[in-house]
């Protein structure tokens, strides 16, 4: 079943159908209507990395120590609360990750929040999205254990403290950091899809103040899941990381 096209994915499917197609085929895709391969989650996702682009363009030369203006301010405000959390959930070299929370924060909010205005929607409804959120927090963790301790360190910290217990909890540790990747990929698509059509019902219900509370309870559920998606990945890499004593 066609799914209704948004107006960006229609200016995509009218104007650049061949580039969508050729891009799937590099990676042996294809599409269930060739003369309409762009999809909304993907069109949304470039039209919100289009945003990032150009408020960070723009916001940069204005950057200023003196008199910081509102949007700068606010940043400022995501970053150290960012560093300071990172500060709290990971015991060795905070600071050398507060980038990457950085990146990951501020995507996953943008993608949620544009869902708030209308004829938009948020990317995160659809699976592949915070799957692949997910896929990137899983190979970036796992990258900074073995950084951190060695492939060897890594691989021993999956056996837990005692070597007794070791061929049990090796098992048990390797299929819970499998499964981290998919509890990620839920929590954010289930609230966000779940979030996106209660506004959507009420919309078609009232034009006044009901779609107003959830469009503000839409706002707060964005945040919220930016944050704990991020929170959970601080606490992997603390995990990865951290040397037993």
């Amino acid at each position: 079943m066609q799914e209704h096209e948004l107006w960006i994915t229609r200016l995509f499917n009218d104007y650049l159908a061949g580039l969508g197609s050729g891009i799937l085929g590099i990676f042996g895709i294809h599409a269930e209507n060739p003369a309409r391969p762009w999809v909304n989650f993907v069109t949304m996702e470039i039209l919100v990395a289009l945003i990032i682009i150009i408020l960070f363009a723009l916001l940069r030369p204005r950057l200023s120590m003196d008199k910081p203006g509102n949007v700068q301010q606010f940043f400022e405000m995501i970053y150290e609360f960012l560093r300071d959390q990172a500060k709290e959930s990971i015991d060795h070299h905070p600071r050398r990750y507060v980038p990457f929370f950085g990146t990951l924060f501020i995507f996953i909010l943008f993608f949620n929040l544009i869902g708030v205005i209308p004829a938009h929607e948020s990317p995160t409804m659809y699976p592949s999205v915070p799957a692949g959120c997910a896929i990137a927090t899983f190979l970036y963790f796992n990258a900074q254990g073995i950084r951190e301790k060695g492939v060897g360190g890594y691989l021993k910290s999956f056996a837990g403290p005692s070597p007794i217990m070791a061929p049990l909890m090796f098992p048990i540790e390797i299929v819970s950091t499998l499964a981290r990747p998919l509890s990620l990929t839920i929590r954010l698509y289930a609230n966000m899809l779940a979030g996106e059509k209660v506004t959507v019902v009420f919309l078609g219900l009232t034009y006044l103040i009901a779609p107003a509370v959830f469009m503000g309870l839409h706002v707060f559920v964005s945040f919220l899941q930016a944050y704990v998606f991020t929170l959970l990945t601080m606490i992997y890499i603390n995990g990865a990381t951290s040397h037993e004593h």
